[in-house]
């Protein structure tokens, strides 16, 4: 009976024992537990605000530049009334007819020394008339050069400077012409011989 009591009363202070070694151990890491949580809290209030990052200002500081420099272009464009864009789009006409003119010398070099002229003589003349009219095709000032050669004796007023200021002008060739004083049949019997003579020339090359 004695030796039944000792043994219970000895298991039961082994369970006090071990009771009171756990919960000074329990209560440190809830105290770790703690000050950790009020860290990161203290961390968070501490930091930016939601979205008010570095690329939040990145993009506001863009979106407001992009806003003047587009207005700015804007305005430049309107208070030149669209003069800046007309004069652009001009020299890249000029500039591309002036390129087809080049290739075509080169391919057909007989255009020019049928005409007693050399190729740089009339690859200037027509970039002087490309000042006055961009559009002007470097056929079309042949032709009008050749017109002027083959009728200009007879008809003073038919000079190459008359024909390319009706092209100027937006009329034909024909149109130009007849305007300066030829009848219709002569119109057409006058620019079937410049064909002519055209052809001639690029098949010698």
């Amino acid at each position: 009976m004695l030796q039944k009591f000792l043994l219970t009363a000895g298991t039961l202070m082994i369970a006090l024992a071990f009771a009171g070694t756990i919960t000074p151990n329990t209560a440190a890491q809830g105290k770790g537990h703690g000050s950790g949580g009020g860290g990161g809290a203290s961390s968070s209030r501490g930091g930016p605000p939601p979205g008010a990052g570095v690329d939040r200002g990145i993009g506001r500081s863009s979106d407001a530049s992009m806003g003047r420099s587009d207005t700015g272009r804007a305005n430049a464009s309107d208070r030149s009334n669209g003069r800046s864009d007309a004069g652009i789009e001009r020299a890249r006409m000029a500039s591309e007819n002036l390129k087809t003119a080049d290739n075509d010398l080169r391919r057909h070099p007989e255009i020019a020394t049928d005409m007693h002229v050399s190729a740089n003589s009339l690859r200037a003349g027509y970039q002087a008339a490309l000042a006055t009219n961009p559009n002007l095709k470097f056929g079309q000032y042949v032709a009008a050069t050749r017109l002027a050669a083959n009728l200009g004796r007879k008809n003073p007023a038919i000079t190459r400077e008359a024909i390319l200021a009706g092209l100027a002008g937006g009329h034909s060739i024909g149109q130009t012409l007849q305007n300066l004083g030829l009848s219709k049949d002569q119109v057409k019997s006058a620019q079937k011989q410049v064909d002519e003579q055209i052809k001639n020339s690029k098949r010698k090359s």
